[in-house]
């Protein structure tokens, strides 16, 4: 394919990807549905007429919604037949939008003239625990090489439900958090700003597809047409609040402070060619989790910090998703076994991605080995965690053996002293 759009063979946003998200900008202070590509953002909101496929016709008004709810609450071959449209319209050998100068003034924007917003309504959030490399490292730390997996880990996505209200689009800044710690074992516990901050590499699933009915359950085996398509995301940790409070029920308060998604949603059908072998799984698992197909993708994953005093940012991760144990259909369908309904907007965090090496570790806690291994920045100094003024930016991408590149953006976040009390 080829776009009449010009852009850098470096672009996260070739016409083979086309992500969707949500923006304002100086031509609509109203929150508009736009594709990206390139440097720019073709609005269809501007264009709805022109999904005059055989499916779209009659749903043209999801592309005029203020959101991407009701476009993901279609069906997967409607998603299909929306991508196919979007390519033919940005295709070089079309000239519906290219010779019509008009049309054109209207439907792009800069994506530097953009601000853009959460791409959907998220009515609810889990985050798994599904990297077995992390999961791992974190069992060593706190349990030994002997205990590092609990004896469910393997048997099932592992996972706690996220705090929506507190999910956040890249560039939106957060707090470091109050609570309760314990810094001396056996002492009484500490209230106060939480000094343990971390990041957690993560990608997150957006759920699409009808609403569910309670009482009713997916199988790994059918959850593809339930997974609309991926995001990045940090899910911000407060390690000393997490460990004082995690038993007996796990996460609260550590987890609920803010979780930063990037902007663009990239489908489902721009990863197939990025496919890849599931991970190994011993023992096989139970029926409703089992899924013969190839659904686990080679998603090159990367964390960089700048500290405040200095422009120069130190990539201090660089991961992959290929590294996840439990499949993202195998996440939905342990989600739904006992009944639980589905919702399109519905958001499923990876949970930490860590690798094989010291250098793909997803979180500050295994990067610095509990504090125990600083990090060095190549503006000088060093880290153990996150410090006041840190600017943590997550990147994910595809690239084939012809180059094509399939890009997520940046999900980005700054760390702000905790507020005054």
């Amino acid at each position: 394919m080829k776009s009449f759009i010009e852009y850098s063979p470096s672009t996260d946003f070739p016409i083979e990807n086309l992500p969707y998200g949500v923006f304002t900008s100086f031509k609509n202070a109203e929150p508009h549905i736009g594709v990206a590509i390139g440097d720019l953002i073709l609005d269809l909101n501007i264009i709805a007429h022109l999904f005059d496929g055989p499916l779209l016709k009659s749903k043209q008004n999801v592309f005029k919604a203020k959101n991407l709810n009701e476009f993901m609450s279609l069906t997967k071959p409607h998603w299909q037949e929306a991508r196919a449209t979007l390519q033919k319209l940005l295709d070089v050998s079309t000239t519906t939008l290219q010779n019509d100068s008009a049309l054109r003034e209207k439907a792009f924007v800069q994506q530097s003239d953009a601000t853009m917003l959460l791409p959907a309504e998220i009515g609810d959030y889990t985050d798994f625990y599904s990297s077995i490399h992390h999961a791992t490292n974190v069992g060593i730390m706190f349990r030994g090489k002997d205990n590092a997996l609990f004896p469910n880990w393997k048997h099932l996505p592992v996972g706690y439900h996220g705090r929506s209200s507190s999910v956040v689009v890249s560039g939106k800044p957060i707090h470091r958090p109050y609570g309760q710690t314990l810094p001396v074992e056996g002492a009484d516990p500490h209230f106060g700003p939480c000094r343990l901050m971390d990041f957690e590499l993560e990608m997150g699933a957006f759920v699409g597809g009808a609403p569910t009915e309670l009482g009713e359950w997916v199988t790994a085996e059918n959850a593809g047409d339930r997974i609309f398509g991926f995001v990045l995301m940090n899910d911000w940790s407060a390690r000393d609040i997490q460990k004082w409070e995690y038993i007996p029920l796990g996460p609260f308060t550590a987890k609920n402070l803010g979780t930063t998604i990037s902007p663009w949603v990239v489908t489902i059908d721009a990863l197939q060619p990025y496919l890849v072998d599931n991970y190994p799984q011993d023992p096989t698992p139970f029926p409703y989790l089992k899924h013969d197909d190839k659904y686990n993708f080679d998603i090159k994953l990367e964390v960089d910090i700048t500290p405040e005093s200095s422009p120069v940012a130190t990539t201090i991760c660089r991961s992959n998703y290929r590294y996840m144990y439990w499949t993202v259909k195998q996440q939905l369908a342990q989600q739904t076994v006992t009944g639980c309904n589905l919702r399109p907007g519905d958001l499923l965090g990876s949970g930490t991605i860590s690798g094989e090496t010291a250098d793909s570790y997803g979180s500050m806690l295994e990067l610095s080995w509990k504090g125990t291994k600083p990090i060095r920045l190549l503006s000088g100094g060093e880290r153990k965690f996150l410090q006041d003024g840190d600017t943590v930016t997550l990147r994910g991408f595809c690239i084939d053996d012809k180059g094509t590149r399939i890009g997520f953006g940046k999900c980005e976040g700054k760390l702000l002293a905790a507020k005054p009390q």
